[in-house]
């Protein structure tokens, strides 16, 4: 099926009025893209990172889809007239109106296309449930399937910590996944042989997904997925916390953390930009988690800390 997406050109004050509009005319969503907000949010801080690009003429773009059946385009001129209409109300800057015919994708499924096998650290091979893969006999395979859930691997702040448990799991480390989102480093620690293996995550999309994910990786005896905020529910000590959250939140959770850490326990933390790395650092030196090993990689940082 086909679609019509007009975009109209406009400002922050009538941004309101031209979604009611294309509200009106049936469109099916309708986006908007108000790069002055994004800027706002980069400055307060509100954001950590954001790569939504900004016009360099900083109006307001607001995007509806019509389908194109019979009478679309009878839909379209009369948005279009209503818009021209909106000057003698209010600043509705230049009104610029265009539109494109766009085919309809299956977005639920599309992104598969460029989800292949990875190999990450030494043993490590993030493999789609949906991709076939002949392992070598030293790898340990992690079959992903993240539905609608965050975590394929393949972004660097999951690799980071991926290679830090490969590193620093033995048998027997009891762990916790703060946040686990599909479940991949809880599935990893377990693989790895971590046990027994808590993965604790707030949406519950994700816990389901995550729940599916730990089946199809045979280590259901190993790993626990409970819905929970953060560690708020949680009372067992562990030798090792994970999470891939982002800095805010791991400064905040940074005392629950070092709560719940044996003597000697490492705290594996990332999804920090490089530019709040120190925050990080001093508000877990704060918590009595010592830093004790730093890795960057693509804009991305994680730590490995120690709660002495």
């Amino acid at each position: 099926m086909q679609w019509a997406e007009i975009t109209v050109r406009t400002t922050q004050e009538a941004t309101e009025a031209v979604a009611d509009l294309f509200t009106a005319a049936g469109a099916a969503g309708v986006i908007i893209d108000d790069p002055q907000l994004v800027e706002q949010y980069r400055g307060k801080g509100v954001w950590d990172y954001c790569d939504l690009p900004v016009p360099p003429d900083g109006d307001v773009r607001v995007t509806g889809y019509l389908p194109v059946i019979a009478g679309w385009e009878e839909q379209l001129a009369e948005l279009s007239g209503r818009v021209r209409l909106l000057p003698a109300f209010l600043d509705a800057g230049p009104g610029e109106i265009t539109c494109r015919l766009v085919e309809e994708e299956d977005w639920a499924n599309g992104w598969k296309k460029y989800y292949h096998p990875l190999r990450i650290g030494k043993k490590l091979v993030i493999k789609p449930s949906w991709e076939d893969y002949t392992p070598a006999a030293h790898e340990l395979v992690i079959e992903l399937d993240p539905g609608m859930a965050f975590g394929t691997g393949t972004h660097a702040t999951t690799t980071l910590c991926m290679e830090a448990l490969e590193h620093y799991i033995k048998p027997g480390t009891s762990l916790i996944d703060v946040g686990t989102g599909s479940g991949v480093l809880a599935i990893t620690a377990a693989k790895l042989g971590a046990s027994p293996v808590l993965a604790v995550e707030l949406d519950p999309v994700a816990v389901r997904v995550a729940t599916e994910n730990v089946r199809a990786n045979q280590v259901a005896a190993q790993v626990e997925v409970r819905q929970g905020d953060l560690l708020q529910s949680v009372s067992r000590a562990a030798d090792l916390v994970v999470a891939n959250i982002v800095a805010d939140v791991i400064i905040g959770l940074a005392p629950a953390v070092s709560a719940v850490l044996k003597s000697g326990g490492l705290f594996i933390a990332s999804g920090i930009i490089d530019e709040r790395l120190e925050d990080v650092k001093t508000a877990l030196g704060r918590a009595g988690l010592s830093t004790v090993e730093m890795k960057q990689r693509d804009g991305w940082a994680a730590i490995v800390a120690r709660k002495e």
